[in-house]
């Protein structure tokens, strides 16, 4: 029995032959392509874990940031618990804070302190007092003037 060619073989055949062709003059050949397929595939690959490594290291460079303000924190308390080992700042802060004072000492207490320390303006001395003229016509012409004016 005589072999049968297929109808569409020759056609096949000039169409691979065009196509090997219109890839070497691009100048892409078969190796090219397989790689660019293998480096994508790989690019692909290692894109999640790349991402992972990243925000991993971003979460662990937040925590040590966190740690080491935690521990300034913590100094920081130790200092202040430090603080109050001393007989003198006990002292101090029970004067301040509860008003004791030791047998024999008198404690005054300032009432309306707050007024006095939030009023530190200076009083508007008038331009319409007269100047060349004794301390005391000054002075009632100053009481006169503010009398006038209110």
């Amino acid at each position: 029995m005589a072999k049968r060619k297929f109808f569409a073989a020759g056609l096949i055949s000039s169409s691979r032959k065009s196509i090997e062709l219109g890839l070497k003059k691009r100048g892409l050949s078969n190796r090219a392509l397989i790689v660019g397929i293998v480096l994508f595939v790989v690019a692909i690959t290692l894109a999640p874990p790349i991402q992972n490594y990243f925000t991993q290291r971003a979460q662990i460079n937040a925590l040590k940031t966190q740690i080491s303000d935690n521990q300034a924190m913590l100094d920081k308390a130790a200092d202040e618990l430090a603080q109050w080992d001393d007989p003198e700042f006990v002292a101090s802060q029970a004067r301040a804070r509860l008003h004791f004072v030791f047998p024999g000492e008198r404690q005054y207490i300032v009432v309306g302190n707050e007024e006095i320390e939030n009023n530190d303006q200076q009083t508007k001395v008038s331009g319409q007092l007269p100047v060349g003229i004794p301390w005391y016509s000054r002075l009632i012409s100053s009481i006169t003037s503010t009398n006038v004016s209110n």
